[in-house]
């Protein structure tokens, strides 16, 4: 990934994009290219009462005063011919949330390039951010890549890292993200337009996976060990939150802390609370434990595990889940 340090004059682009994540990226590229047109998705209800809502990125064209396409559909043909009247240098894709069919791909003149959360080729797929904190990886970044056909399989430009924390949760992680990706546009994108790059395969047998999240995948289970379970609750936070059942209800846990366990003359079942005051609550995972910091009780607001126990909603011996 050799780049060269030549500064081309400006090239015109079309930016494919959705949610708030891909708002700097669009900031990014309006100060180094002429944006002929944004590609979002349609807009959807939202709210109690089910209004149309724009997303992010359509708001953020609007604010400065760029045309918005919002297509249902991309395999008839007829949005490509329309990409291809845009003269585009190349297109800028970043959490347009559709697959772009190949005739879109190779529209512009020098194709679409994305900007793919994780550093490929590990979390290829739709939630790279949650996944990269679920299972515990100390460091995730940007990938510049050129599209191709494939998920998230094209050639890298540029790769930019950060650390992640042991407290930082999927939430912080991808506003952290979010800005290194217009970083990586402003810096990068300007050398693939000039030619600057030596574009590098990715190692495929090397290759993770970062699957589309379900509400589901937000249970914990206590029977791993407590920096899993940790992990979980940082990664599923805040969509689509983790959770497990108290007295037959559901318990939304927003916050934990990796902690040891009492000393006990048996080992506890796993999602067994083996204390509780109103100084902390600790429940017993797989191995160590955790201590729940911040739960929901369902109906209720958010509230500390100290305010828990006070209003009776937890005691020593419960078993959640």
């Amino acid at each position: 990934m050799t780049s060269s340090t030549k500064n081309p004059k400006a090239f015109r682009a079309v930016f494919f994009g959705t949610p708030q994540f891909a708002v700097p990226c669009l900031d990014a590229l309006v100060e180094i290219a002429d944006v002929a047109a944004v590609v979002c998705q349609p807009d959807r209800p939202s709210g109690r009462g089910l209004e149309l809502s724009p997303p992010p990125v359509k708001q953020r064209a609007i604010e400065l005063g760029l045309s918005v396409v919002q297509p249902t559909k991309l395999k008839t043909g007829e949005f490509a011919a329309w990409l291809r009247e845009q003269n585009a240098d190349v297109g800028l894709v970043v959490a347009y949330g559709r697959i772009l069919p190949k005739d879109v791909l190779d529209a512009p003149r020098l194709g679409c390039v994305n900007v793919h959360a994780s550093l490929l080729p590990k979390l290829r797929g739709a939630a790279p951010i949650t996944w990269a904190v679920v299972r515990g990886e100390p460091e995730t970044g940007v990938t510049l890549m050129q599209m191709d056909e494939g998920m998230d399989t094209g050639a890298m430009l540029e790769q930019l890292t950060t650390p992640i924390t042991e407290e930082e949760t999927a939430g912080d992680l991808s506003e952290k993200l979010s800005a290194l990706g217009a970083l990586a546009v402003r810096k990068g994108l300007p050398v693939y337009v000039s030619g600057g790059y030596t574009p590098q395969e990715q190692d495929h047998a090397r290759a993770t996976l970062a699957p589309i999240l379900e509400k589901k995948d937000g249970q914990i289970d206590f029977s791993k060990s407590a920096r899993e379970v940790h992990d979980h609750v940082r990664g599923m936070t805040p969509w689509p939150g983790a959770f497990t059942t108290s007295r037959g209800k559901t318990l939304k846990v927003h916050a934990t802390r990796v902690t040891d366990l009492p000393a006990a003359t048996e080992k506890p079942a796993p999602g067994t609370i083996v204390f509780a005051d109103k100084t902390r609550v600790i429940v017993a995972c797989g191995e160590r434990g955790v201590e729940l910091t911040r739960v929901q009780l369902e109906g209720k607001k958010a509230i500390s595990a100290s305010d828990w126990f006070l209003g009776r909603g937890v005691a020593e011996g419960d078993r959640l889940g």
